[in-house]
């Protein structure tokens, strides 16, 4: 389940299936790893084909990545079953 959001577009995308702060070739990638991080209960639920889920190393606390498209990512904290701080970010 995910509990709290770091990118309000996210959360928009989320809660309404469109964001105009999510850019639109993001979207519907973005909704599958989100519906995904919703229906896990521990980190390694999301460790499959096409998700390149890794954790991120030397930022505390400890925080996931999931793969959206070229250098975007979701990246989120994973606590008690629940995500934390559900982040758009870019990686360059």
């Amino acid at each position: 389940m995910i509990r709290t959001w770091r990118h309000k577009g996210l959360r928009e995308l989320f809660k309404t299936g469109k964001s105009r702060r999510v850019r639109p070739d993001l979207q519907t990638r973005a909704v599958i790893v989100l519906d995904a991080l919703e229906a896990a209960t521990k980190p390694s639920d999301l460790n499959v084909p096409g998700f390149a889920f890794h954790k991120l190393r030397g930022r505390p606390p400890e925080r996931y990545s999931i793969h959206v498209n070229g250098p975007w990512c979701i990246t989120f904290e994973f606590h008690d079953g629940e995500a934390h701080r559900v982040e758009l970010e870019q990686y360059r």
